[in-house]
């Protein structure tokens, strides 16, 4: 997993902060090159690799005077067999300037070529704050594929960052913000709706809708019957899934794992089940597709997350804790077969009094699916 997320106090949250992330988030996902200001002051500019057409890595060297890198995940690193496994960013180099077709091989699995490597690659592990860890994470903030060519100015401004990204006409935003960014979006969920929505075999049923201050995704809390607050409420933490939860894709166990834990909670009385903004565990859903289509080459969800650049559960689950305690709920009966929600739901802050196993036979197409859930990430089948 990514970096784990927990209620330990915080500073006071910055808007300001937060809306320069939201706008460079915006801005990249638009193929836009965004200046990026690290904890030293200094300034660069980074694009992603998704956008980067062919003469944004020019445009780069024009604006900074210096020489475009490509940033990527150290998991994409490994699977380029540049460095040994592990976490973090890697600069990825070229004793000349890089193209944005070297660029899309290096990042995009469906790209990269099976012949040798450019000539004279280079690869070194970064920092986290530096501009290459940021602008990484804020390709992947963006649902995009984690990777970004990015450019240090050569020489240090005069005046400030904000001066210099003003005078090129760039969005501006701190390295720390958006390291700072998933965190402070959870802190400022709010409840933004409620209505009774009868359903099917569970006819006592609201939904309460959360947003962050940021405009994002929602997170849906779907409360049957009446559970109570003074007592651990069974409850279900289910990440969206449209292929599987409203298509009945087979390729998962994610539209049974809904349906069921609905009836389930019917079933027991009351509950909860927290519908979280987390498509492909946590990757989006147009990362999830080019994962299906690894997968289609015989490898597994574990690895194809990683050929990506991701890591194989980019979740976090303080969305779901903050859900909880604005609901009322210290303590849960959680229908789970991962170990993974009862550990970070405990870091978070709320009590895991009892797991409920929550098992669905496989349908001719899941096995493999299953099988690298339980062999691979430790899932209690």
């Amino acid at each position: 997993m990514q970096a784990e997320l927990t209620t330990e106090p915080a500073l006071p949250i910055d808007e300001a902060a937060m809306r320069a992330v939201d706008r460079a988030l915006a801005a990249m996902r638009r193929g836009e090159v965004v200046a990026i200001e690290t904890a030293d002051g200094s300034v660069g500019a980074a694009v992603s690799v998704e956008s980067v057409a062919i003469d944004a890595v020019d445009r780069l060297k024009r604006l900074t005077g210096g020489t475009p890198l490509l940033a990527v995940t150290r998991r994409r690193a490994t699977v380029l067999k540049l460095m040994e496994e592990g976490t973090g960013v890697v600069a990825l180099s070229l004793p000349r300037c890089l193209t944005a077709d070297e660029a899309h091989a290096l990042a995009d699995p469906e790209h990269t070529p099976h012949g040798a490597l450019p000539a004279g690659l280079t690869a070194a592990a970064v920092e986290p704050g530096s501009r290459e860890a940021a602008a990484v994470d804020l390709a992947r903030l963006a649902r995009l594929l984690p990777a970004a060519v990015v450019a240090h100015a050569a020489d240090q401004p005069r005046g400030s960052a904000a001066d210099w990204a003003a005078e090129h006409d760039l969005l501006l935003v701190r390295a720390r913000d958006i390291a700072d960014y998933r965190i402070h979006v959870v802190r400022t969920l709010r409840k933004v709706a409620e209505a009774r929505v009868p359903l099917s075999g569970a006819e006592n049923t609201r939904i309460v809708a959360f947003r962050p201050i940021d405009g994002g995704p929602e997170h849906l809390a779907i409360i049957i019957g009446n559970p109570a607050p003074d007592q651990p409420v069974l409850a279900r933490l289910h990440s969206e899934c449209f292929t599987g939860d409203l298509l009945g894709s087979l390729r998962c166990d994610c539209g049974e794992q809904l349906r069921g834990a609905i009836a389930e909670i019917a079933r027991q009385g009351s509950g909860v089940l927290l519908y979280l903004a987390q498509e492909g565990r946590g990757i989006g859903l147009v990362n999830k597709l080019r994962a299906y289509r690894i997968q289609d080459r015989g490898f597994d969800t574990v690895d194809a997350n990683e050929i990506l650049g991701f890591e194989a559960d980019e979740r976090v689950y303080l969305p779901a804790a903050e859900m909880l305690r604005q609901l009322g709920f210290a303590g849960v009966r959680l229908m789970t077969n991962n170990p993974e929600k009862l550990r970070q739901l405990a870091r978070c802050g709320i009590e895991v009094v009892e797991r409920v196993p929550h098992i669905f036979p496989a349908n001719g197409h899941n096995e493999g699916y299953l099988r690298t859930k339980a062999e691979r990430s430790g899932h209690m089948f």
